[in-house]
């Protein structure tokens, strides 16, 4: 019985743990990335040379203040001429273009506003039929795709469990996929935990 309470309370502060300390080590590496942003600085106005230390994480909001400013400048007529005239520089350098092009055309539909992916989870049989996982839509195939497939057809994503960092490219028939009545977070919560966080919803084929 003794046994059972002291693993009982082990475990029990294992779940409080482990979080805080993950939680904390990414956090934490966030921090020690976005502290290169320093470097930037001129040597005088760097805070080690001005008050003698180092100040943890004001790399975040040097990083911040970087991207803010870079999104406001090229908001406006004269930033978007500056942001045209770096591609097309880049577009002459052979293996630069073709890395940037690449990263360029995810992080556009990663990131964009008017983007389709990762804006709805699915519900799609794999990795065969009569079993089914959790996918993120990400658009349609293209016509060079679409002339060997019969019917239409959607392209998904699908991560990994307990990391949804990596997983696979697939293209599924519209009437084999099924869409959840979910946001994002929770669809992720779901994968993250392996079915464990159970997020409620509805779901409906996609039409």
């Amino acid at each position: 019985m003794r046994r059972q309470l002291i693993k009982r309370y082990f475990i029990t502060g294992l779940l409080i743990w482990v979080p805080l300390a993950i939680t904390a080590w990414v956090l934490s590496l966030i921090a020690d990335v976005a502290d290169q942003s320093l470097r930037l600085l001129p040597e005088v106005a760097r805070p080690r040379n001005l008050l003698g230390i180092n100040i943890p994480g004001l790399g975040i909001v040097v990083t911040l203040a970087i991207v803010l400013a870079t999104g406001l400048l090229a908001t406006n007529i004269i930033g978007q001429r500056l942001v045209s005239w770096w591609e097309r520089l880049l577009a002459r350098i052979p293996v630069v273009n073709s890395i940037y092009n690449g990263v360029k055309q995810v992080s556009d539909t990663l990131l964009s506003s008017s983007g389709m992916a990762f804006r709805q989870p699915l519900l799609v049989p794999y990795p065969h039929q009569g079993s089914w996982t959790i996918a993120f839509l990400t658009g349609e195939p293209g016509a060079g795709v679409t002339r060997h497939l019969e019917g239409p057809h959607v392209s998904v994503y699908v991560p990994t469990t307990p990391n949804p960092t990596s997983g696979f490219f697939l293209m599924f028939r519209k009437d084999q996929v099924i869409e959840l009545d979910m946001d994002v977070d929770e669809a992720l919560k779901y994968i993250i935990s392996m079915g464990v966080v159970v997020p409620s919803g509805h779901f409906k084929r996609l039409s």
